[in-house]
């Protein structure tokens, strides 16, 4: 570096540290991108720029990594680390090209490659952005493109505190040298990749180009669906096309958002204030792969579970936070009231109706909307739920969003569509007393102002907040692989609906929920109230309950449910502490120390947060369930039971393995409960041990609900075959309202009929039912045995005793 550059830069520093506050994305780079800091470090930057050096040089040294300005030494050469990919415009001059020197360097170090086979060169490709405002149609958005001084000082001063360094994956040196050689070549090869890259990214930050609302209506207006939408709306209300036209042009207002960057850049620091006065700390998962994603051009679709209305807000500031571009929401018309409409709408909501059916012109006009969306490229968002789980669980999925997204595939999309599924998680939700109440009868209360601002006057501490990003699901690949000949569809008008399409999505969203649930966070309260709950007295010892906390960790990490859910890292002792530090228990001390304990009503609330894991411990807990009912059991009968159950468990709880991996999940599980020394293994029996039994019988307690709410619907129907679906859900519910009452069981989901519903759909899949409802009494009796000899007596006494006095009720009536 000359010393001209070194004095200008010197100057620019102070000025530089005064307006420029920017983010760097990821904020670990070191750990997400997976550089080793060991090895030789260059950086490449898209333009050159004083400006845009100083401000990597400020977060590379931040973040521990190698400084851009300092030299890099390699076998006795001095060389420089970093290097531009484009050269600077000037007032005369606004040639783009790639600068002599920078080819010269890659040369020369893919050329020390060549001579030294130990080297590996870490290139990290990084932008600096000034600002993401995504712009008008039509327009140009200077800020992505080479600046000349005037331009890059006036973008300095105007989006210094918008500025966002992206790191991103390193590129190995090593590996183009082995894979492509190490000429001059190559050099350029190397530069040419790396100006898509940086056009992609800078594409993946700021978005499309926004259209104004009424040109995005005309646009619409100008679809021939849509037109013949009109003309059939003003026949069947024999109404001139003028009005037909004007009702969707009041449809559409209804419908569409109304994007604003300087909102979302303003609500950010609110959001932030809201975050900081909410919760401790937000915690974000895999946010890396979604990143990719966008930077390669898929149409990212986010479907998130929903616990909260706080699920719109957290989901869209974490985006942005990441370095994307906030998606457009499809929201309940229910929020659509002011002022929460307006601000919703401009934050990127549309508002969609609870039900199209019978109104083919408002069908029309949303399915043509969010095909133009997905045409546009904007990211979408939607809650495949249909609302908020009042239960902690998953719902089952609405099928009609994702029906509309492949529709709009079937107009031809040119690029990859993709669902990105999201499990969001809290330490403490605050509607979930009104769930409770809403569970226990109370009408829901509609939304409005008055609603928004009791709920802000109770903002308070809420412990921690999670948002972990699933597994990816290509929508291009999942039509491939289950509707081979779906591109012979392909419909401009968009009004096909293929044969295939209803199974297709109904599969689809199975597999959506179960990645969303893949992607779960564990946390101190969830693992607090698991452990409480399964208390008979819904309390434990202080050392009882850390004890169990190290139980269910233990089994987290040592058999891992999926790739993408997450774990604490603190000790049993700190979650426990934290989850007290919430104040959701009762502490009372003795002259042995502290018992930790749940009122009637934090148990029923508690339930909420457990539902959230509870498929995390399903199988250890139905193994751990059948052992101590048993005492005593082989491998082989365990692998059997567990096969005979996991197809009802996989439905109600959107479990992920696979059927045929049954058998070695199970023989890694009793692995794990032997390591902690709750069983014995001799060859192929396995007994439990009398000495260390409190933390299995509890591991076993967390599925005995479910189980119980098996036998009651089994046992029913091989009392009563006869009985027809309508008449087995009701008797099925009104034996679970009367058990939980009589054994103080408190979840909400222990006697909802959705659940029974739900069975029994899985009953005639696995054929205990046939298509007409008959039930083969041969394959359901043992399977009804096999429940009950998981449950305690005194259940099991309930239940007969209660399907007796439903017989005798059914002759009197």
């Amino acid at each position: 570096m000359s010393s001209g550059q070194s004095f200008s830069r010197s100057l620019m520093k102070l000025p530089l540290s005064v307006l420029v506050k920017g983010t760097s994305i990821p904020s670990n780079p070191i750990e997400e991108l997976n550089i080793d800091v060991n090895k030789p470090i260059v950086y490449a930057l898209p333009f050159r720029s004083s400006v845009d050096l100083l401000t990597l040089q400020k977060h590379a040294l931040e973040l521990g990594l190698p400084d851009p300005l300092s030299p890099l030494e390699l076998n006795g050469k001095t060389l420089q680390r970093y290097v531009f990919i484009s050269s600077r415009p000037t007032l005369l001059k606004n040639d783009e090209y790639v600068p002599t020197s920078s080819i010269e360097l890659f040369s020369e170090l893919l050329k020390q490659h060549g001579e030294d086979t130990e080297l590996d060169i870490q290139v990290i490709p990084a932008t600096v952005l000034w600002g993401r405002k995504p712009g008008k149609e039509n327009k140009q958005k200077p800020y992505l493109q080479a600046m000349n001084g005037p331009e890059k000082a006036k973008a300095v001063l105007l989006a210094g505190r918008d500025c966002l360094v992206r790191f991103s994956p390193v590129v190995s040196l090593r590996y183009m040298a082995d894979s492509h050689g190490t000429d001059t070549s190559i050099a350029h090869k190397l530069a040419r990749v790396a100006r898509i890259h940086f056009s992609r990214q800078k594409l993946a930050a700021s978005g499309p180009n926004l259209p104004s609302r009424q040109a995005l209506f005309d646009r619409l207006l100008k679809s021939e669906a849509i037109k013949k939408a009109i003309e059939d709306e003003a026949k069947s209300k024999n109404i001139s096309i003028e009005k037909a036209n004007k009702e969707a042009q009041d449809i559409m207002d209804e419908i569409a958002a109304d994007f604003s960057y300087s909102l979302i850049k303003r609500g950010e620091k609110l959001l932030g204030w809201l975050w900081n006065k909410l919760y401790q700390g937000l915690h974000i998962n895999n946010a890396s792969t979604v990143r990719k994603l966008a930077q390669d051009g898929h149409e990212i679709v986010y479907v998130p579970c929903h616990r909260s209305h706080m699920d719109y807000l957290l989901l869209s500031y974490v985006l942005y936070h990441e370095g994307m571009v906030p998606p457009h929401i499809a929201a309940g018309i229910n929020l659509n009231f002011f002022p929460a409409g307006p601000i919703f709408r401009r934050g990127g909501a549309f508002f969609i109706r609870r039900s199209f059916k019978g109104n083919k012109l408002y069908s029309t006009i949303f399915r043509e909307y969010l095909a133009e969306l997905f045409t546009k490229g904007y990211s979408v968002e939607y809650f495949s739920e249909g609302g908020r789980s009042r239960t902690g669980r998953l719902l089952q999925a609405k099928t009609g969003m994702l029906a509309m997204t492949i529709q709009a595939m079937l107009r031809g999309l040119d690029r990859p569509v993709t669902l990105v599924p999201v499990y969001i998680g809290y330490e403490h939700v605050m509607e979930v007393s009104t769930y409770a109440k809403e569970l226990r009868g109370k009408r829901k209360e509609k939304e409005n102002a008055s609603l928004v601002i009791r709920t802000l006057r109770k903002l308070r501490n809420f412990g921690q907040g999670y948002v972990n990003f699933g597994e990816p699901i290509p929508l291009n690949q999942y039509l491939n692989e289950h509707a081979p000949e779906w591109t012979q569809d392909i419909d401009p008008m968009g009004a096909n609906k293929p044969q295939w399409m209803t199974p297709v999505v109904n599969d689809l969203a199975t597999k959506m929920m179960t990645h969303i649930n893949d992607a779960a966070a564990t946390n101190a309260l969830t693992l607090c109230a698991t452990a409480l709950l399964a208390s008979r007295q819904r309390a434990l010892s202080r050392d009882s309950l850390v004890s169990q906390i190290e139980c269910y960790l233990s089994i987290l990490k040592n058999v891992p449910y999926s790739s993408t859910y997450t774990i604490p890292t603190d000790s049993a002792e700190d979650l426990v502490k934290h989850a007290e530090s919430l104040d959701k228990f009762l502490i009372e001390s003795d002259s042995m120390g502290d018992i930790i304990s749940l009122d009637r009503h934090q148990s029923i609330l508690m339930t909420y947060y457990r539902n959230n894991i509870i498929h995390l411990f399903a199988l250890p807990s139905l193994i751990a369930q059948m052992l101590i009912r048993q005492r005593s059991l082989s491998i082989d009968t365990i692998q059997k039971n567990i096969a005979t159950l996991y197809p009802f468990l996989k439905k109600e709880l959107f479990l992920s393995y696979e059927e045929s991996k049954l058998d070695s999940v199970v023989a890694d599980i009793i692995a794990e409960l032997a390591q902690q020394g709750m069983i014995v293994v001799e060859e192929n029996e396995i007994t439990i041990n009398q000495s260390n039994s409190q933390p299995l019988m509890l591991l076993g307690r967390t599925i005995s609900e479910t189980l119980q709410r098996y036998s009651i619907a089994l046992n029913l129907l091989v009392q009563t075959p006869e009985l027809d679906k309508a008449e087995l859900e009701q008797k099925s519910q009104d034996i679970a309202q009367r058990l939980g009452r009589l054994h103080g069981i408190n979840a909400p989901e222990f006697f909802d009929k959705g659940v029974f519903a739900a069975m029994f759909t899985t009953l005639k899949q696995q054929q205990y039912l046939d298509e007409d409802g008959n039930c083969d009494l041969e394959k359901t009796k043992p399977f009804a045995y096999l429940l009950y000899s998981m449950l305690y007596p005194e259940v099991r006494l309930t239940i007969q005793e209660s399907i007796h006095q439903a017989e005798i009720a059914s002759e009197n009536e």
